[in-house]
């Protein structure tokens, strides 16, 4: 079984689009300079671009490695001003350890041109289609709820 960390930052209004992506990547960097900030920042304007379409707020910016996962969201407008559900804190682990992969969420009709754009900067960054994501995941619960079901004749019975 996978480890899994999570942090949900503050965007829009609270910080635009690009500060919440360098935000991140400090997060992810320790705000350390390396090879690995290199390359997020690298991709900073496509990630803005997915951070502005709000698409991290119901799906994960996940990163891999050779670590626990890593699951990002960001909250916006009302949320991002009260800032009560976010969590920014740092990790006490490194996020990019070893082998490490950032996959973007992304809406349908950006996701060709986004993992065009992020190929000529990165192999690890890479965007995936939001929409497939959420789907599955309201898939799955939707099959936990059937799973649970009361019988109350049975219940008041025993």
């Amino acid at each position: 079984m996978t480890t899994i960390a999570s942090r949900t930052f503050r965007s829009t209004p609270h910080r635009d689009a690009m500060a919440t992506w360098r935000a991140i990547v400090d997060l992810l960097t320790h705000g350390k300079a390396s090879a690995a900030r290199t390359e997020l920042l690298a991709v900073a304007g496509i990630a803005a671009s997915v951070i502005a379409d709000q698409a991290p707020k119901d799906a994960a910016i996940v990163t891999t490695c050779d670590g626990p996962r890593t699951r990002i969201y960001c909250v916006y407008d009302d949320d991002a001003i009260d800032g009560a559900d976010a969590n920014e804190d740092p990790f006490g682990f490194d996020p990019l350890n070893g082998d490490w992969r950032v996959s973007l969420p992304c809406l349908a009709d950006d996701l060709a041109w986004v993992q065009a754009a992020l190929k000529k900067h990165s192999d690890r960054v890479t965007a995936r289609d939001r929409e497939a994501e959420m789907t599955k995941a309201a898939d799955q619960q939707s099959a936990q709820a059937q799973a649970l079901v009361l019988d109350p004749k049975g219940f008041l019975g025993s």
